[in-house]
């Protein structure tokens, strides 16, 4: 007896009066009737729904669609191929659009949420993603990270630039401690690795004495962060570790 319009409909997921229409435009009509006059649908009538409902969610229009379920060329075979061809070429535009969701997902956990003119006023030539998938990859697991990322999704321009400049007037003022002949052990110099390890518990995450010892350590081992103190002064990266890890003795 095959199935009635209202199983069908419950079997694809699609409504009645889409089954209707399609009978009356002449895409799929049903193969029998009942002795009420009632449609009934076979085995062969599902396939060509299916077929139908595949092209529909592709974004084929009708016309399109009743064109390719109705190709004499086209068996069974050469529609499950055609199928997998416009699947793959699918799947490949839905990945492109989900690593574009992704970057601009990261780019608001990292607050880089910027106009390309604002980017350029806060941070100038440098690039504030420049190292972020390997940030990522490395520590991307830990909780400072993850703290790290929710802070910086809350900032706004006004904050990216308050933390620039506090960062550049501490640069200037250890600086001119390195300048005046300040010893790494000094009172001064240690007062200045405090205050440089607030600043990172206050804008990216909590900072004890023991995890900033290994940020001072990754700054004379990486020659990545050696030179961004290098730029600020020659030796400073040297300097500050030095001063970091007296810092940490005093506070044991």
């Amino acid at each position: 007896m095959g199935w009635s319009v209202g199983q069908v409909a419950a079997f694809a997921h699609v409504t009645v009066r889409t089954l209707h229409h399609y009978d009356e435009i002449g895409l799929l009509s049903p193969s029998g009737r009942s002795h009420a006059g009632h449609r009934r649908y076979d085995d062969a009538d599902l396939d060509r729904l299916q077929r139908i409902l595949f092209y529909r969610e592709l974004g084929f229009p009708l016309d399109q669609v009743a064109a390719l379920v109705d190709d004499p060329h086209a068996d069974p075979q050469e529609h499950l191929r055609r199928q997998h061809e416009l699947l793959s070429a699918r799947i490949a535009e839905l990945q492109k659009m989900a690593e574009a969701v992704e970057h601009a997902m990261e780019a608001n956990r990292m607050g880089i949420n910027l106009t390309p003119e604002e980017r350029f006023e806060v941070f100038g030539e440098h690039d504030p993603e420049q190292y972020a998938e390997e940030a990522r990859q490395r520590w991307g697991n830990t909780d400072a990270y993850r703290q790290s990322q929710q802070r910086a999704a809350r900032y706004t321009k006004a904050d990216w630039q308050r933390m620039q400049d506090e960062a550049a007037a501490w640069g200037a003022r250890y600086a001119a401690l390195m300048a005046g002949g300040e010893p790494p052990e000094g009172e001064r110099a240690m007062d200045l690795a405090e205050e440089h390890r607030r600043q990172i518990a206050e804008w990216h995450y909590d900072c004890d004495h023991e995890m900033h010892c290994c940020l001072a350590d990754m700054y004379v081992a990486d020659e990545r962060f050696t030179a961004y103190f290098e730029n600020i002064a020659p030796g400073m990266a040297a300097h500050l570790c030095t001063a970091i890890h007296a810092n940490a003795v005093r506070h044991a």
